[in-house]
Formats: C-alpha cells, sequence, structure tokens
C-alpha cells in the first residue's frame, strides 16, 4: 500500500498546554480478553520515529487490542485508511470531513467536490464500516465557520443512511447544537459518540436516541469526574473504549505520546470506576464494537 500521509502533531500537549514528554509509555499488563480501539489516527505521526502501522498493530495486540476502527479526517487520511483496511485484517475504516475541515473546504468552494470523494470512499470497500468522524466543534472553529460545519453534517448523517454505515460523531463544546441536527435529521441505526464528552444527562439524552458512548483516555483526568458520572449511566452493553491516538493518552501517562497499546490502561479504569470483572467488561466492549460497527471483522 501507499505510504500512510502522515501529518505531524503538535509538540505541545492540546489538552494541558504544557511541553510533552516524547517517551513512549510502557506497555501495560495484557487485558483478560481482548478489546476494539474504536477510534484511531494511525496516519497521525507523532514525531520522526513514530510508530509505523504495523509496529503499532503488534504492540495493540501483544496487550489485547486486537481490532482497529481507523478514522480518517480528511482526503489524504480517508483514502489511506481504506487502504489501510483493505490491506491489514485487524483495520476497519472510517471516512469524513472532520467538522474542523469542512469550513476549510467551503471557504475554498471544494466542499461538494469533497463530498462526493467520502461518499466514493465509502462504498469503495466493505471494511469501511463509518461514515465519521464528522458533527460540530465550536471550540476551534469560531461562528464564521459553522454554517459549514452544520451543513457537512447533515450531509454526512444523510450519507450514513444511505449507505447503512455506522455514524462516528464528533461533539466540542456543541452538546445542544449537536442533538438538534441529528433530532431534525434523524439519527441511523448506528451511532457513536466518539471521545465522550458531556456529563450523566448528556449521557442519558443520547442513549436515548440509540447511541454508544465511547470513552477515551480523558475520562482518566483529574478533572473529569463529570465523564465518569457519565460511564457510570451508560449500560454495559452501549460502552465502547478508545484512544483518539495519538491524542489524549490516559493518566498517569497524559501528555506523552498515545496509541492504541495503551487500551488497557484506560479499561483497567474504566472496570474499576463501574465496579465492573474487568474481563466481563471488555467481553462487553468487544461485543459492543461488533454491533456499533456491523459486525464483526
Amino acid at each position: 500500500m501507499t505510504d500512510r500521509p502522515t501529518r505531524a502533531r503538535s509538540a505541545t500537549d492540546e489538552t494541558s498546554g504544557s511541553r510533552r514528554d516524547r517517551q513512549l509509555p510502557p506497555a501495560p499488563e495484557p487485558l483478560p480478553h481482548p478489546v476494539v480501539d474504536n477510534h484511531c489516527h494511525l496516519d497521525i505521526a507523532d514525531g520522526d520515529d513514530w510508530f509505523s502501522t504495523e509496529e503499532a498493530l503488534r504492540a495493540a495486540r501483544e496487550v489485547g487490542v486486537a481490532r482497529i476502527v481507523q478514522i480518517g479526517c480528511d482526503l489524504p487520511g480517508a483514502r489511506w485508511a481504506v487502504e489501510a483496511a483493505a490491506t491489514y485484517d485487524a483495520l476497519v475504516a472510517g471516512v469524513a470531513l472532520h467538522p474542523n475541515e469542512a469550513p476549510r473546504q467551503a471557504a475554498a468552494g471544494t466542499l461538494d467536490e469533497a463530498m462526493a470523494e467520502i461518499e466514493r470512499l465509502a462504498g469503495a470497500h466493505d471494511k469501511v464500516r463509518a461514515v465519521g468522524e464528522t458533527g460540530l466543534d465550536h471550540f476551534r472553529t469560531g461562528e464564521e465557520g459553522r454554517s459549514a460545519q452544520v451543513e457537512s453534517f447533515r450531509r454526512h448523517i444523510d450519507l450514513a443512511k444511505r449507505l447503512d454505515k455506522t455514524l462516528v460523531i464528533h461533539d466540542r463544546d456543541a452538546h445542544e447544537e449537536v442533538l438538534a441536527v441529528l433530532d431534525e435529521e434523524g439519527a441511523p441505526d448506528r451511532w457513536v459518540m466518539h471521545c465522550f464528552s458531556g456529563d450523566a444527562d448528556f449521557a442519558r439524552r443520547c442513549l436515548d436516541r440509540g447511541a454508544h458512548l465511547s470513552f477515551a483516555g480523558t475520562v482518566t483526568f483529574k478533572n473529569a469526574q463529570h465523564l465518569r458520572d457519565a460511564l457510570l449511566v451508560t449500560p454495559r452493553d452501549r460502552v465502547l473504549v478508545e484512544t483518539d491516538a495519538p491524542f489524549l493518552t490516559p493518566t498517569p501517562y497524559r501528555g506523552r505520546p498515545n496509541a492504541s497499546y495503551l487500551v488497557p490502561v484506560t479499561m483497567r479504569f474504566m472496570a474499576q470506576v463501574r465496579g465492573d470483572d474487568l474481563a466481563e467488561l471488555c467481553a462487553a466492549v468487544d461485543a459492543n464494537t461488533e454491533t456499533a460497527f456491523g459486525g464483526a471483522w
């Protein structure tokens, strides 16, 4: 396959703003049952010495993270995600224009062309399971770009429904607006709130609409009690886990590079918060991911 279109992430942690420790965290103890990292960006490098795709998959497999959903957020990334999913048995793909990419395409007058390419890619292979991540981001996009975000979000919802793909939603500082668009358009049969960021009340509102809620390393952060409250009200058959790697590394490695092999850190924390047996929660998360993304691979 072609080389991945790697885009280096910043050397400054986007959550804390501090300079980041470049050292890879140690591998955690393997999980007692395999799970899926349902949201990863293998095409975004964390420096020149970052994992190759093969190394990332091997490191994840050795600790019980047997499968990964690779998410492409722009056209180069979406093309690579499709090719990677076709190449590696452990991967399936999601393709979309990220909410912060859509305003750039609209400003350039290329949103229609870009959406046509996303639709082609979404139907290009049976291992493309998802349309996403799409949604709304009121943190990085100001008022001038929000109408383009909403238009793009609506078009991705329609695409997911027409192609019977899972909708993967990015929601940053836009809870009410995301639900308003979903209610107006009608959610597809399968949809995931990626890197869930709301509280227990918002979790219930998403669950009532049929969502699976995906928890990332942020649930381990000291200032994230609202996420732990949301995790507690999420039924076991709706819980997913993700890295959003190379971002959102869980505590105690926050600010250092993230990768799928660190899912066990988050899983163990989630089981402790919920009071669940770790093996039973892992088995549930594994099954939930298959349900959420349209079956085994």
